[in-house]
């Protein structure tokens, strides 16, 4: 193994582990997420959001910010410690306040964030960080397991949706009714 290869390798993993817990979660978020932002009172809380001037919207974009990527750190230390419950439990409080509160504002306030020259430069920077990383990590064997791993969660959610339909139909079944089999 050259030098190079043992000096990427960690950060190889810490991205395929980054984006493995990704893969297997966007089945599960995804869909609230969507559910979240169809919410009557969402949609009235983005209007609101978006009629606001630029630099109220990133405030408003900070404040929850400061609060979920410090509980995200210390979550992983939690977990250090061994305190397997404790930092789960404040990890997905952690991403349930990313994914449903911070999303809604930023896609709320997004035109006219980008227009704060700053914060443009920024999330475009991050952007193309975000894709560089990603396209290298695509090119590495790692990327085969992340690709299976999404599959195979989005299998398990499918199975499970289509368990809880189907149960849901029978217990909605009339007790006259016979199977005719």
């Amino acid at each position: 193994m050259t030098l190079k290869r043992l000096v990427l390798l960690p950060l190889q993993v810490l991205l395929a582990i980054l984006v493995i817990i990704d893969e297997l979660a966007r089945p599960i978020y995804g869909p609230l997420i969507r559910r979240f932002a169809a919410l009557r009172l969402v949609e009235m809380g983005e209007r609101a959001v978006a009629g606001l001037p630029r630099f109220v919207i990133l405030i408003l974009l900070a404040v929850p910010m400061a609060v979920a990527e410090p509980l995200k750190i210390y979550s992983l230390l939690l977990l250090g410690q061994g305190r397997l419950v404790q930092g789960l439990l404040v990890l997905a409080v952690a991403y349930l306040a990313s994914f449903l509160l911070i999303e809604r504002i930023y896609v709320a306030g997004k035109p006219k964030l980008m227009t704060i020259g700053w914060f443009a430069w920024l999330m475009n920077l991050i952007d193309w960080v975000r894709r560089t990383l990603l396209d290298w990590l695509k090119r590495t064997p790692v990327w085969a397991m992340v690709t299976a791993a999404r599959s195979f969660a989005a299998r398990v959610v499918t199975v499970f949706r289509n368990a809880v339909s189907q149960r849901r139909g029978e217990s909605s079944r009339h007790p006259s009714e016979t199977d005719s089999r």
